[in-house]
């Protein structure tokens, strides 16, 4: 009868260990640390205002187009071709937003040193005159941003960029 209980008990005991041994074999799992610039510089954000000026009327623009252009360079450090995108199409009220992933930019093995933000497109033909209002023309180089800690973005604003209705200077400002 005691042989019984011991070989119940070793029984007991090799199925215990088996268990052990199956459990502490499964892969453990843990969340990626991230860190917290990692994590918050994963998008760049651009927003900007486009109007159009006709005579001393001002109003915004809808259905324009910016384009962001970006010096690069790549995994070594010498420049390459620069990285062009083009915003969304701006609202009733001429806002603009524009967004670069430095996911997409890093698996080309680039890295962006300096972006400047241009106008690009109007759609109305009376009022399709690029004007170097806020350096529309020239390039606004973007400098200083906000942290959006929800959106996980780096948000840059430029402008607002100016079409004119006809080929007359416009001032450099607002």
């Amino acid at each position: 009868m005691a042989l019984n209980h011991f070989i119940s008990y070793a029984s007991f005991l090799l199925i215990l260990a088996v268990m052990v041994v199956t459990v502490s074999a499964e892969p453990e799992y843990k969340k990626p640390k991230l860190e917290k610039e990692n994590l918050l510089s994963t998008i760049v954000g651009i927003q900007g205002l486009v109007y159009c000026k006709s005579g001393p009327k001002v109003t915004p623009l809808e259905g324009s187009v910016a384009r962001i252009t970006c010096e690069a360079v790549d995994e070594y450090g010498f420049e390459t071709a620069p990285i062009t995108i083009l915003s969304d199409a701006t609202d009733a009220k001429g806002y603009f937003l524009a967004t670069i992933s430095p996911f997409e930019i890093q698996n080309k093995k680039k890295k962006l040193t300096q972006c400047k933000a241009f106008l690009e497109l109007s759609p109305l033909d009376s009022c399709n005159v690029l004007t170097d209002a806020n350096n529309g023309i020239s390039g606004a180089l973007l400098t200083s941003y906000h942290l959006l800690h929800e959106k996980n973005m780096k948000l840059f604003t430029v402008g607002p960029f100016i079409f004119a209705s006809e080929s007359k200077p416009v001032d450099n400002g607002y």
